[in-house]
């Protein structure tokens, strides 16, 4: 069995206008993650997966609930837990005055590498990622697929335990989609635990070991995409997903994590 990596207890997110709610993002996600697997975040737009991930990547924190790492609350050891966590944004946040290869040696740096320890961490990457022609270029000079493996690449600089992939491969052609599919696989094989969210249902049942679909901000269920077509006697995850989408809350879809 997998070792327990993560533990998401009743976590809430409501927004504010002053005293007033203008949206409850999250009401109550519990979830539990795994070391070494892809769990595949899916629900409609606004279902929440965005805003859970930007939590889980501290980017924003919780209304309520807790987050532990280690049976610790990540807000106990929020620079250690940072330094394991490897985040690559659904709207890509590049500098456009550095180089690609700048950039990712400045973003190893930032965890904490050496100038050095960065160098060498950006060549390994580079070839793995097929990014070494591009090093000396900007961001605006590398098409839509190469942008996306250095967003990657960035978000593995500093040997993370867990990565979060918001939508990485949106708008991406299928040849290209299929070769980072490569890479997220690469990624359990390590033993990285790795969060995807995406649109695409053939790539969520490709990759996810399990997948949780949310709905207003809320589990409805966490299961195997095998043990989701079984119970729902489909032949693909993207059928479970559209019957999902008719009734979502239906008591077969209750089923929490």
């Amino acid at each position: 069995m997998k070792k327990l990596f993560l533990q998401i207890n009743q976590v809430t997110k409501t927004y504010f206008d002053g005293r007033r709610i203008i949206k409850k993002a999250l009401q109550g996600i519990s979830l539990d993650l795994y070391q070494g697997e892809v769990l595949g975040l899916l629900g409609v737009n606004g279902a929440g997966k965005t805003t859970l991930v930007s939590i889980l990547a501290t980017l924003h924190p919780p209304t309520s609930g807790e987050i532990l790492w280690n049976g610790v609350s990540i807000y106990d050891a929020l620079l250690p837990f940072r330094s394991v966590v490897g985040y690559c944004p659904q709207h890509p946040n590049i500098e456009k005055d550095f180089s690609l290869g700048e950039s990712l040696v400045v973003s190893g740096q930032c965890y904490g590498l050496s100038k050095g320890q960065a160098e060498e961490r950006k060549k390994e990457l580079a070839k793995d990622f097929h990014l070494e022609p591009y090093l000396d270029s900007n961001i605006d000079q590398v098409s839509g697929g190469y942008k996306q493996r250095f967003l990657i690449a960035r978000a593995l600089m500093h040997r993370p335990h867990l990565v979060i992939l918001d939508e990485p491969t949106v708008g991406l052609d299928s040849h290209i989609r299929r070769e980072l599919w490569g890479v997220i696989s690469s990624l359990r094989k390590q033993g990285i635990t790795v969060i995807l969210t995406t649109h695409y249902l053939d790539e969520a049942e490709k990759l996810s070991d399990r997948i949780c679909l949310i709905h207003e901000g809320m589990v409805r269920i966490t299961d195997t995409p095998e043990n989701l077509k079984k119970q729902h006697q489909k032949n693909s995850l993207e059928e479970v997903f559209l019957k999902f989408i008719d009734d979502p809350n239906a008591e077969i879809f209750n089923g929490g994590a």
